[in-house]
């Protein structure tokens, strides 16, 4: 992977770090799923009227918009609403890194590196220290709903690779339309008719500023440069860096909600950026192998079928 992309992917991680801050405000004026379903409302519209129509074929767009926007945005943001501190979720969400490795292995056939696995497993290490260290509490369904959250995200990643999308920003927008509907009915048998609508009509600022945040900068940008990576690059060199979320998650508790972080946690984002470090290192020695093979040099290493 490029260097160039490698700070893309770094970028990503601290947008969606800030994220659970944003996700935690709205939720105060919110019910969960209603933020959900405004998230991408405001994600699709007026872009959808802008941007060309993705060139997946149409059961990509719509599994993506229902699997990303539905079960994962759904389950999490219920997850947090029933007690998941957003520190806790930034930590359990990140199972998806190994799922989504896992699965690719399974059903598209990639095979990742033994040093990317490598470096997955060591980053899961981290993110178990930084769950210990935390200190947050989390009742039993907001944990399950989190790690369902999860496994939601890692197949979105596969039907995004499997679709061949040639234009990602168009299947994130278009695909957005899918989940608003779903979500409000859901919210309508969750929460009440009545109070979906006095949710909707009675939106304060703070609520706005939420969506704004996560349907803008979360959905918008972080997807959007997310899901071009992956249609670039494999999942397995792409899903790591999302690692680095609750880095950026605690980080970001302890600046806007003076939350405290310890030498627990320091040592357990060390862990974290010593197995992503795994997984550029690996990058680099493809790009370097490739540089090499072009100009009829030897190798650095032996290919990973070859071993």
């Amino acid at each position: 992977m490029k260097a160039s992309h490698r700070l893309l992917a770094v970028l990503v991680a601290a947008i969606w770090g800030v994220n659970f801050v944003a996700i935690e405000l709205g939720l105060r004026d919110l019910p969960p799923l209603v933020l959900t379903a405004l998230r991408f409302v405001a994600a699709a519209v007026p872009l959808v009227f802008l941007v060309p129509r993705p060139s997946a074929r149409l059961r990509y767009v719509v599994a993506y918009g229902l699997v990303l926007g539905v079960l994962k945005f759904g389950a999490l943001f219920t997850a947090l609403a029933a007690g998941m501190s957003a520190g806790m979720a930034s930590l359990v969400l990140q199972a998806q890194a190994l799922m989504s490795v896992l699965l690719a292995a399974a059903v598209l056939g990639e095979r990742p590196a033994r040093a990317q696995v490598a470096g997955v497993l060591v980053g899961s290490v981290g993110i178990g220290l930084l769950t210990i260290g935390s200190g947050g509490h989390a009742s039993v369904i907001g944990f399950v709903l989190t790690l369902f959250a999860a496994a939601s995200w890692a197949m979105a990643n596969l039907v995004m690779r499997a679709s061949g999308e040639t234009r990602p920003l168009s299947l994130l927008v278009w695909s957005s339309l899918v989940p608003p509907l779903p979500l409000l009915g859901l919210a309508g048998v969750v929460d009440g008719g009545q109070a979906v609508l006095d949710a909707i009509t009675g939106l304060s600022w703070r609520g706005l500023l939420a969506v704004a945040y996560v349907a803008y900068v979360s959905t918008l940008v972080g997807f959007g440069i997310w899901n071009r990576l992956i249609a670039q690059y494999s999942i397995a060199r792409v899903a790591p860096f999302s690692l680095l979320v609750p880095v950026f998650g605690l980080s970001a508790a302890w600046l806007l909600l003076d939350e405290p972080v310890g030498p627990t946690e320091l040592a357990a984002a060390a862990t974290v950026l010593a197995g992503l470090a795994l997984v550029v290192r690996r990058s680099t020695a493809d790009r370097n192998n490739a540089t090499a093979a072009s100009e009829g040099r030897e190798p650095e290493y032996a290919p990973a079928a070859a071993a």
